[in-house]
């Protein structure tokens, strides 16, 4: 079971550095920039669910921060079913 946590915990951290990156290239790089334009690729199937069931806050998005605490969660939550096996 150590290579299928292992791989857990760095898909995890992968995806919430790339939501950090993401959400910082919001606000210092260009939207049409490619680099931007990729990662928001990538990011918007993981941010849509979330936001059909959030509420509108203006000009402000939460999902970002809500996808980082439900990776965290479900990361652990797998980590330590593995571990007790």
């Amino acid at each position: 079971m150590g290579p299928l946590i292992t791989i857990i915990s760095i898909l995890s951290n992968l995806i919430i550095l790339l939501v950090l990156v993401q959400s910082l290239m919001s606000y210092f790089v260009a939207p049409y920039h490619p680099i931007r334009v990729r990662l928001d690729r990538l990011m918007e199937p993981f941010y849509a669910p979330i936001r059909r069931y959030l509420p509108q806050t203006g000009m402000l998005d939460f999902s970002p921060m809500v996808l980082i605490i439900l990776v965290y969660l479900i990361s652990r939550l797998l980590i330590s079913i593995l571990s007790s096996l």
